[in-house]
């Protein structure tokens, strides 16, 4: 099953952006790439805007126009930056993503270490209008620039005994702050069964609004996965294994009786010390912007709801 085209911009307007990379890839030089393509690193919202900008499908309805650039990369979880949502935007100019390279580790028939750009090179980007939805009861519409996890994983060969996937991110005292607190354990570590890992909407993410991740929305490459909470999507991403049991996963550890393996967004299971029926969407009309009701599986539930045939999604949150 494919995204709806409700979920990804048309392909005229991010050709010239795959140009970009494939040009850079082949060695034409920098010049001819935009920021986000040659890992160039500048300060939020100074990065030079698309000759396109993030569109919907003509006619689409399964989502409201992008959130707010500011609100996006002003207003973040990354722990390893600080725990105020405004600590990442404000922190992590420390963090140092580049050279970056990615290690594929356990149950496959190709481990090995992966270059940034040769990740990159794998398969053809697109531009995906994705919700994001965080635990706390906040949202926000994002364009993303990157492709599905799955051509990842089908490129590695995962052995008949690999179930699930973990996701390891950077852990560096040196360049991210928090890294040694004790407020989870460290680096921060997130799973997904084989399954969700291989189902189209996950999408590994080099970048945002066209341009190249900031460094507080998880540069220069992070998971997302738009039918779960927020923490599901790690970031700053240096290991991928394939285990044949499910991973201890970072918030798992530190709360089990609040966060759950899955985490898929439900309104009908509460958070024991809030509510999860309804939400806010940043940069709607402030603080006392009506809510919104939260949709099952984030409003992903025809593409993604037969992952879970069978479960019951209150035991297995």
């Amino acid at each position: 099953m494919h995204p709806p085209p409700s979920e990804i911009t048309p392909r005229a307007l991010v050709e010239n952006r795959r140009q970009a990379v494939q040009h850079l890839l082949l060695g034409a030089g920098a010049l001819t790439a935009p920021s986000w393509a040659t890992g160039q690193t500048q300060a939020p919202g100074k990065l030079p805007p698309l000759a396109h900008k993030p569109s919907q499908v003509p006619g689409a309805q399964a989502l409201d126009k992008p959130s707010a650039y500011q609100d996006a990369t002003g207003y973040n979880n990354f722990y390893e930056f600080g725990t105020d949502k405004s600590d990442p935007a404000a922190n992590a100019h420390t963090l140092k993503t580049t050279p970056w390279t990615v290690d594929i580790e356990g149950l496959v028939k190709k481990p090995g270490r992966w270059a940034l750009e040769d990740l990159m090179a794998l398969s053809a980007m697109e531009e995906r209008i994705y919700r994001l939805r965080c635990v706390e009861g906040w949202s926000m519409v994002i364009p993303w620039v990157g492709f599905s996890l799955a051509e990842l994983i089908r490129k590695v060969e995962p052995l008949g005994s690999a179930k699930f996937v973990e996701l390891v991110s950077l852990a560096d005292p040196k360049t991210m702050p928090f890294v040694g607190s004790r407020v989870l354990q460290w680096p921060y570590t997130e799973g997904l069964r084989l399954d969700e890992a291989m189902h189209p909407l996950t999408l590994l993410a080099f970048g945002m609004y066209g341009e190249v991740l900031p460094k507080q929305n998880g540069a220069p490459l992070r998971l997302v996965v738009p039918w779960k909470y927020g923490f599901k999507s790690a970031k700053s991403i240096v290991k991928i294994r394939f285990t044949e049991k499910q991973p201890a996963t970072a918030w798992n550890q530190a709360a089990p009786q609040e966060y759950g393996f899955y985490s898929n967004v439900n309104p009908a299971v509460d958070h024991p010390r809030w509510s999860q029926a309804t939400e806010r969407r940043l940069g709607e009309d402030g603080l006392l912007a009506k809510r919104r009701k939260t949709l099952p599986f984030n409003g992903y539930e025809a593409q993604v709801a037969s992952l879970y045939t069978g479960m019951d999604l209150k035991k297995y949150y």
